[in-house]
């Protein structure tokens, strides 16, 4: 059932989202805005069968505050299933510092496991590692959307899916405006690579 959303979705679809959070966030950001995750929940509750929200991201855990821990607190407490490891610290040939945490793996094995109890599957990426991991939840049977900004999704990601939606074409349902918007997300989830 096509609507007038920017996404194509069938109210008895048992529904899937799946967050690459510094995928997601660095594109919302590179747009200029930020995303109500509250609103972000309820477009899909309001037009489908939302069986699981996921959200990934690694976190820096060595200090005492991450800026993404009230993100992700909240993000636990209001409908998502929160997914994180802590990031890992490498030094380059001069010495410079930098931090590394991948979620790849951990979206692809829950994507998997949760294909037998969907019918379509949203994922918020533009990462082309995905490609193989669409293929296969469309071998089992499942719609799969793409729901990135097409300046950075891999070109063999949007051809494998079953529907590729602009993030800016979505931005008026999720966007986040002034201190009284629903959802923390404000905070930068820009770890990750």
């Amino acid at each position: 059932m096509q609507n007038q959303d920017a996404i194509w979705l069938d109210a008895n679809d048992r529904l899937g989202l799946f967050i690459d959070g510094p995928n997601f966030h660095g594109s919302s950001r590179d747009m200029g805005f930020d995303v109500d995750y509250q609103a972000l929940l309820d477009f899909f509750r309001q037009r489908a069968k939302l069986t699981r929200a996921f959200y990934y991201t690694a976190l820096d855990v060595s200090g005492d505050h991450t800026p993404l821990k009230p993100l992700v607190d909240w993000l636990s407490y209001n409908g998502y299933i929160v997914v994180t490891k802590p990031t890992k610290e490498f030094k380059n040939g001069n010495g410079n510092r930098r931090v590394k945490g991948n979620m790849d793996i951990e979206l692809a094995i829950d994507m998997l496991n949760l294909a037998q109890y969907l019918d379509h599957a949203i994922l918020f990426s533009g990462d082309g590692d995905f490609r193989r991991l669409v293929d296969a939840v469309q071998q089992r049977g499942v719609k799969v959307t793409v729901l990135a900004s097409s300046d950075v999704t891999a070109d063999e990601l949007r051809r494998q899916a079953d529907q590729f939606v602009e993030l800016a074409d979505f931005r008026p349902h999720i966007e986040r405006f002034g201190e009284g918007a629903r959802g923390r997300a404000g905070a930068t989830d820009s770890q990750g690579t």
